[in-house]
């Protein structure tokens, strides 16, 4: 059990990203009051002078790294460069500094995407290391597994408390709607939405729609952050997810149905469906006592709220 107190300094690292507001939201329902909360502006965290001069001036008691360059199969191929460079900046500086000044206990948020291309499903803790990656997204995975590397090694040499869930596919309010940069729940959303406002017949869609996916509200993952900072404390990762999955065509046809899009949908196989199926073995953090709580169409509503909310008609 974790000494995490209503006062406790906690640092929230990527508060105005997906997952990192969900955080913020999660700890301030539940009491948490001093939350260290800083933007891209006000501390970039790739520049290890920054992140030190912060932690030195704050002082924080616990540390949950939320912040990261992210984005869809389109973006990582484009740009394998940057997701794997400055993913691993942000990761080295805060997880040192972490070390360097002696923080009670962190949190290194990893991804479905460390483990192999062509891993038994669904996937358990054990299978990590065990073959090839998904090449569309292999620099943002290499990034994290560094960062994974890092943390238990920290663990090991310095006697670091950190943990590191692996969260299945996240979704929700709060993520990017820009095709370039939005992960597929958001980008299909915006899609129906639009096609629906514009009463076009039909949409192509990328991929065959066969590959599977699971997907995990970001609220969900918030609870399940602050559920394992409180009961968790090992150097092996643990997955975070729902233990179910859906076919992206399934999930096409659920947010169409959603946003009311009656049009046909058409699937170019040209384009890559990237991982075969994704699906997560949670049975090590039911165990611990968290399941999910929000289902795919009560997420799916969130996330088409929060699209007519910012681009309405």
């Amino acid at each position: 059990m974790s000494n995490l107190e209503a006062h406790s300094k906690i640092y929230i690292a990527g508060h105005r990203g997906l997952v990192g507001a969900a955080l913020a939201r999660c700890f301030q329902n539940n009491g948490f009051s001093n939350l260290l909360l800083k933007t891209r502006d006000e501390l970039d965290l790739t520049s290890r002078e920054s992140v030190w001069r912060f932690f030195e001036a704050a002082q924080p008691e616990y540390v949950i790294l939320a912040a990261a360059k992210v984005g869809g199969i389109a973006a990582n191929i484009a740009a394998p460069v940057d997701f794997l460079v400055e993913n691993l900046e942000i990761q080295n500086n805060i997880l040192l500094a972490c070390q360097h000044f002696q923080v009670a206990k962190t949190v290194f948020l990893g991804s479905s995407c460390i483990y192999p291309r062509e891993s038994p499903q669904p996937m358990c803790e054990e299978y990590f290391m065990q073959g090839p990656l998904e090449p569309t997204n292999e620099s943002y995975a290499v990034a994290k597994i560094a960062g994974i590397r890092l943390a238990q090694s920290l663990r090991q040499q310095y006697g670091l408390d950190v943990i590191c869930p692996m969260p299945s596919n996240v979704y929700g309010p709060g993520d990017h709607f820009e095709f370039e940069r939005s992960h597929v729940v958001s980008a299909l959303v915006r899609r129906f939405v639009e096609a629906r406002r514009a009463n076009s017949p039909g949409i192509t869609m990328w991929g065959t729609g066969s590959a599977r996916r699971e997907f995990l509200h970001v609220d969900d993952l918030a609870d399940a952050s602050l559920f394992l900072l409180k009961h968790y404390s090992s150097p092996e990762i643990i997955n975070v997810g729902t233990g179910e999955d859906v076919s992206i065509h399934e999930l096409a046809e659920a947010i169409a149905n959603i946003v009311g899009y009656a049009g046909t949908l058409e699937w170019d196989s040209s384009k890559p469906d990237g991982m075969p199926k994704k699906l997560m073995d949670v049975s090590r953090l039911h165990t611990l006592g968290w399941r999910h709580q929000v289902d795919l169409a009560t997420g799916i509503r969130s996330v088409v709220a929060d699209f007519e909310r910012h681009y309405p008609a």
